[in-house]
């Protein structure tokens, strides 16, 4: 089949984009409002960019208690969810007031941060501290001159706490961690096993691809 995603004329009983670009990792974001309350929600939109420095983004519909808190306080944490938090990162997401703790709604435990006021979760088996860059408005479907209902809201990684027992042989273990993350409709994936696959190097003279000798 083929649909034009502009009019999102698909006939399906349910928008399948969201089936379709997966499996997405979770931002668990923990913020604090200028008051000192603590936020924590998941985003489905989200992502690592760049490695010097680290910088993450999350995509906002709307803009949630998460991005105005991190608009006002310049700080945030990025809580990797798991197999073993995955009812307490579901219970996290919850439509609920501003002034209402999801750390504690969700049974979680505060953990201090090293270079960031918000608090990380405890028993998240890693975490990063970030400090606000900046939020990239998106035009809706109405336009430029329309109303603007997403966001991206980008930070730049200034802290990271991984959980020792999650580090083997100086790599960590991520199938171990059981990361988490999200598909379509209601469907959720989890890591449980890795391969891997070495990158060709590239003969910049012949542009020709050689292939590394596996020991």
């Amino acid at each position: 089949m083929f649909y034009d995603a502009l009019k999102n004329d698909h006939g399906l009983p349910h928008d399948p984009f969201k089936a379709l670009v997966v499996p997405r990792p979770i931002g668990w974001i923990s913020s604090l409002a200028p008051d000192g309350t603590v936020n924590l929600a998941p985003y489905s939109f989200f992502n690592a960019m760049a490695t010097d420095p680290h910088y993450v983004l999350f995509g906002s519909a709307g803009r949630k208690d998460s991005q105005r808190n991190i608009e006002e306080t310049g700080e945030f944490v990025c809580n990797l969810a798991t197999w073993d938090l995955r009812e307490e990162m579901n219970r996290s997401s919850a439509a609920v007031r501003a002034d209402v703790d999801e750390i504690a709604l969700a049974g979680l435990t505060p953990a201090p941060c090293e270079r960031v006021r918000p608090p990380r979760v405890k028993e998240a088996p890693a975490a990063l501290e970030c400090v606000y860059d900046r939020t990239i408005t998106l035009e809706g479907a109405e336009g430029p001159d329309g109303h603007h209902p997403y966001a991206i809201v980008l930070g730049k990684v200034v802290g990271i706490h991984i959980d020792d027992s999650y580090i083997r042989n100086g790599l960590v273990d991520t199938a171990a961690m059981k990361p988490i993350a999200r598909c379509g409709y209601m469907d959720y994936a989890v890591v449980t096993e890795l391969f891997q696959m070495r990158r060709p190097d590239v003969d910049g003279d012949r542009g020709a691809i050689v292939k590394r000798e596996t020991t």
